[in-house]
């Protein structure tokens, strides 16, 4: 039995055998959803440049590695949650929820997320923000978004 954690996606893998695998470059996500989850897995970790690498080419020039650093480095990504993925061979969308603590307060990120497929492999192009999004008021005695099945009180509140 392995002591490895629960991947940060939310799937019932262990990191290594998850995102990780992606993440290093050990293989290339075959889907949408799967280079999603490995996206949001690299926030948590802060790997930066897997997350630049993983932008649609037309994206990529217009980012820089400071640039991404920057936007997350005070956010701490708690929760993922996949709700619809649709996908053909070369296009996709994934629509999720992303939970994240910023400077002592909650917010959720609800996004539609494009996809595309291009020379042999998925990469992210946009992403369409709901209306939803924004502050989210988790309940101190609700279960911790971040899945350490503590209530929030006693974990990242």
């Amino acid at each position: 039995m392995s002591s490895s954690m629960q991947c940060y996606c939310g799937k019932p893998l262990a990191f290594e055998s998850c995102c990780e695998a992606l993440i290093s470059g050990r293989q290339g996500a075959e889907s949408p959803e799967a280079l999603m989850r490995s996206r949001f897995s690299a926030y948590v970790i802060q790997n930066y440049d897997y997350i630049l690498a993983t932008y649609a080419l037309a994206q990529r020039i217009e980012l820089s590695l400071n640039e991404l650093r920057q936007s997350s480095a005070t956010t701490k990504w708690l929760r993922l949650v996949v709700q619809k993925t649709v996908q053909n061979n070369t296009s996709g969308k994934v629509e999720f929820s992303a939970y994240y603590q910023l400077d002592g307060q909650v917010y959720l990120m609800h996004e539609t997320s494009d996809f595309i497929f291009d020379n042999k492999q998925w990469y992210y192009t946009t992403g369409l923000i709901h209306k939803d999004s924004g502050h989210y008021t988790q309940q101190r005695n609700d279960m911790c978004l971040c899945g350490s099945g503590k209530k929030f009180k006693k974990c990242c509140a």
